[in-house]
């Protein structure tokens, strides 16, 4: 064998493991559905201007803003990990501040939907 050549590594047992690829969070379609619902409403509303979605290894973002050039005025995430504990859903505001957390989607988006409800007495 010449000084140029290299030899290949003798495989050893146990060296090599399988690797489960990174699977990206994502919003499903119901999901997005329901946050662009409330986006929608309050576009109307002239609240919200802008959105950013982002997908991440552990949670997806999906960013509200009030002008393109700010930070997010609110951020909604879904992180899988907190599923059981906490809920998967939360509501962070700009400070950092968590507004509500839960495991449906429904009642965590609650919070940000201002929309007159009527009191039946």
């Amino acid at each position: 064998m010449d000084f140029g050549e290299i030899e290949p590594s003798p495989w050893r047992g146990g060296e090599l493991r399988a690797v489960a690829p990174a699977v990206k969070v994502t919003f499903s379609r119901r999901e997005l559905d329901h946050i662009l619902s409330l986006y929608g409403r309050m576009v109307a509303a002239g609240e919200w201007r802008d959105y950013a979605i982002d997908y991440l290894k552990d949670r997806a973002v999906f960013s509200v803003f009030r002008r393109a050039s700010e930070v997010p005025i609110y951020r909604i995430e879904k992180n899988p990990r907190l599923e059981r504990r906490q809920g998967a859903y939360s509501v962070i505001s700009a400070t950092g501040h968590i507004v509500r957390r839960g495991q449906e989607l429904d009642r965590v988006l609650g919070a940000l939907d201002r929309s007159i409800r009527v009191v039946a007495g």
